[in-house]
């Protein structure tokens, strides 16, 4: 996943906020309930939360030391800075998503990712790193804690990736396009909406190429990383791992093969309309 070294990076669409607030405030989700249970992994993060504590005591988490915000306007300014650091490349991702979606989307609103650790107040209540990647309808912006990449990979079994990491992203922008179309207020199940998600950010992968930001389209290797994040993420697979048992009643993101599936429709078809929510369970 190489980004072209000469395309100019807008990094104003990123902001590290930096980490560590350990403050309380904003127990209820005044701006909307955070999408999908947590984002991506909001269910392996509750189960992991109630497991560790029954375990330890329920002792609770020790705040996160204090990090610094990066200068990511300073930092992030080319496509070469994007394959050279971490935070530059969800700067150059981002990027990538939102022309896409700018494209397909009459009066398409760009939504900011928030990059933080420890705890953070949003318009959705306060979100802390165990909460996992989520988007917040009430500000509309997509909140992103680094540090879950490497939990993907070391607790989760994921190969991980810089792919991998793109779509996470990816889908998180699938709920903000749901957002913008009004598919969030129809009351659907949560399955079908991250299954939805799941297949916009195929889609979004198919034609990653075409907003200039790559140096060509994605390789074998890279959408394999992608489908080996969303089977790692697939509720049967976590509730075997955290629970020995699986329970479909209680699926909230859908089972490793409908995640695998629905990324790859949207990726094979290219076209949002290929992921209606009928076609995805």
């Amino acid at each position: 996943m190489d980004f072209r070294d000469d395309v100019e990076l807008d990094s104003s669409q990123v902001e590290d906020a930096g980490g560590g607030y350990s403050g309380g405030g904003g127990g209820g989700f005044p701006g909307g309930m955070i999408i999908g249970g947590g984002g991506i992994v909001g269910l392996i993060v509750l189960v992991l939360v109630v497991v560790l504590n029954n375990v330890g005591g329920g002792g609770g988490a020790e705040p996160a030391q204090r990090r610094s915000p990066s200068n990511l306007s300073g930092q992030c300014r080319t496509g070469k800075d994007a394959d050279q650091s971490e935070r530059c490349r969800v700067v150059g991702v981002v990027n990538s998503i939102q022309d896409y979606w700018k494209q397909e989307i009459s009066g398409y609103r760009a939504a900011k990712t928030i990059l933080y650790s420890g705890r953070l107040r949003t318009s959705c209540g306060t979100a802390s790193s165990a909460v996992g990647p989520f988007y917040c309808p009430g500000d509309q912006r997509v909140y992103l804690d680094l540090s879950f990449f490497d939990q993907l990979h070391t607790q989760f079994g994921a190969k991980g990736g810089p792919f991998a990491q793109a779509y996470v992203i990816a889908h998180e922008y699938g709920h903000h396009v749901q957002d913008l179309l009004g598919a969030l207020d129809t009351g659907g199940s949560s399955v079908s909406t991250e299954l939805q998600a799941d297949c916009y950010a195929g889609v979004w992968a198919h034609n990653a190429v075409k907003t200039g930001f790559y140096e060509k389209p994605f390789t074998r290797t890279d959408i394999s990383e992608a489908l080996d994040a969303a089977a790692a993420v697939g509720d049967d697979r976590i509730q075997q791992r955290t629970q020995g048992r699986i329970d479909p009643e209680s699926f909230t993101h859908g089972s490793s093969k409908q995640r695998v599936n629905a990324f790859q429709r949207g990726y094979e078809k290219g076209t949002a309309d290929s992921c209606e929510p009928g076609d995805l369970r």
